[in-house]
């Protein structure tokens, strides 16, 4: 006995103007499933509008598009009397398993599937034509069939497209994830292939596969699919997902990933301009700090080391956000990356504050953040760690000078007010400061103080090219001469954080990019903890 037809399942899908069309319907229908570039699909256009003149209320004719613009165009050139309905989610296309375009499917009132065509073959659709012709006796389908084609392919269908049939089998799944998955052969090395592909920042990756990505989803309350930032350059959407990707690659575990997207919500504003910041040839890189309770609960390392190896959640997290930039936003190097040296911190640059070791305000709570705040705060640095090595100043207005000649030679001895510094001060010399009860203010005053030279002493000459142009300073009076021009423009760009070991009078510091808004501007953001 042979089976009965297959029943579709049914749909509801609106036309241009929003009216509502249901399959199945009271009556046979004959759906076909469209699209506007497709120059076949064009083809049987005409010949549906012909089946649905002739074939009256005996016959529901439709026509399903795939683009909401294609439909537009298809409607206009064609003068459309059929319904032409909007599937451009291609969830109707994706469950009626449609890969090429034109497919028509004729259908009983029940919704039952009847006969499937594909492309376009003469022979078929006079068959069909003649099959339909008893569905209204009184009516006959007059085509000139001279006119057309014996035979035309008919094209890929957009729900068969791998970017978009992975996404479209989540959905039938009920999976979180939708970003494209790529088959690699039964003999190709994983490790290799990602290589291959350009994911890589040059070290191997973690292979990001479906397991390890629900495991990393895990650390975030957050939908898999809830768009987090624009990246530059591609202005590449990032969704939890895909930065979740970057995450597993870069050796995350779980628990690190709301940092990750905290650092890349910073990172894609406007102020911080990360696109500036990785595109320019002076190789500025992001430097993350991480205050607040998660520094402990994800086990990061803000004492010996800090700025080092040695500590996964510190090395992963910073290498994942720059795998992001660089999957999702398209910054690679020889591309809109254009360092004339690179940099190694654009590996990864990430550390915590000791802030139990720390007599001042924290990072954050100076930047306006509650004690209890897990905060990832972004600068754009050019070059560091560079160490400052004072074992034996006693005082603290010693040290504070001695480091602010640490702190001279930023981009250059004789550049001032043009880029700013995070200091990270180790706990050898906060003790010597503290001794004379030093503040944060007091050591960024004291900094300003001793960089401070006249404005004559910082023009170029035959020692260096780099200053102020000494034939547009020849005319100046002699009192802005000698106007008083400091390292930084503002105490407030020397940012103070406080890290490294018990021993060892050490502190270090990182060298900033143009700062302001024709730079970047450092950026924190509040983490949100599960």
């Amino acid at each position: 006995m042979e089976a009965a037809p297959a029943a579709l399942s049914p749909f509801t899908l609106n036309d241009a103007s929003g009216r509502a069309y249901t399959f199945p319907s009271e009556s046979p229908t004959l759906l076909c499933f469209v699209k506007e570039d497709c120059p076949t699909c064009n083809t049987v256009v005409p010949l549906l509008e012909q089946i649905n003149e002739a074939s009256g209320d005996a016959l529901t004719v439709l026509a399903a598009g795939q683009t909401t613009e294609g439909n537009a165009v298809l409607q206009q050139r064609h003068a459309m009397a059929v319904p032409l309905l909007d599937d451009s989610s291609l969830k109707v296309s994706f469950t009626y398993v449609i890969d090429i375009v034109p497919t028509i499917i004729l259908a009983d009132s029940s919704g039952r599937e009847l006969r499937r065509l594909e492309g376009f073959a003469k022979s078929e659709w006079q068959s069909l034509v003649n099959d339909l012709a008893p569905l209204d006796p009184g009516e006959t389908v007059e085509i000139d069939w001279p006119v057309y084609p014996d035979w035309r392919p008919g094209c890929g269908s957009l729900s068969a497209d791998p970017i978009n049939a992975t996404r479209l089998q989540a959905e039938v799944e009920n999976s979180p994830l939708r970003a494209r998955r790529i088959a690699i052969a039964e003999q190709d090395d994983v490790h290799e292939f990602m290589f291959d592909q350009g994911f890589s920042d040059g070290l191997p990756l973690i292979p990001p596969t479906p397991e390890r990505v629900m495991q990393m989803l895990a650390g975030t309350h957050r939908d898999p699919q809830e768009p987090v930032a624009t990246v530059p350059p591609n202005m590449g959407t990032a969704t939890v997902e895909k930065i979740a990707i970057n995450a597993v690659m870069a050796g995350c575990k779980p628990e690190y990933l709301v940092v990750v997207i905290a650092a890349l919500e910073a990172a894609c504003t406007d102020e911080f301009n990360i696109h500036g910041v990785m595109a320019t040839t002076m190789g500025a890189s992001p430097v993350m700090v991480i205050n607040g309770p998660i520094r402990l609960r994800i086990g990061m390392n803000m004492k010996m080391s800090a700025l080092g190896q040695g500590n996964r959640a510190n090395a992963s997290i910073g290498r994942a956000l720059r795998l992001a930039i660089r999957n999702i936003g398209g910054a690679e190097p020889g591309g809109t990356e254009r360092s004339t040296l690179g940099n190694p911190m654009k590996f990864t640059m990430c550390f915590a504050e000791w802030e139990e070791r720390n007599p001042w305000q924290p990072m954050h709570v100076g930047r306006g953040f509650e004690p209890e705040d897990s905060v990832v705060s972004l600068f754009a640095m050019t070059s560091g760690p560079t160490l400052i090595v004072d074992q034996t100043s006693r005082k603290a207005d010693q040290l504070a000078g001695s480091i602010a000649l640490g702190l001279e030679s930023a981009h250059h001895p004789r550049a001032h007010m043009g880029t700013n510094v995070v200091l990270v001060v180790c706990p050898e010399h906060i003790d010597t400061l503290m001794r004379d009860n030093y503040s944060k203010q007091d050591l960024r005053k004291r900094i300003q103080e001793v960089t401070t030279v006249p404005m004559r002493s910082l023009a170029s000459d035959d020692i260096s090219g780099v200053g102020l142009n000494p034939d547009r300073m020849q005319d100046l009076p002699a009192d802005v001469l000698d106007r008083p021009m400091p390292k930084f423009r503002s105490e407030e760009d020397i940012h103070i954080v406080v890290a490294g070991s018990e021993a060892g009078k050490f502190s270090a510091a990182f060298h900033g990019w143009a700062v302001g808004p024709m730079g970047s501007i450092p950026v924190s953001q509040k983490i949100e903890e599960v």
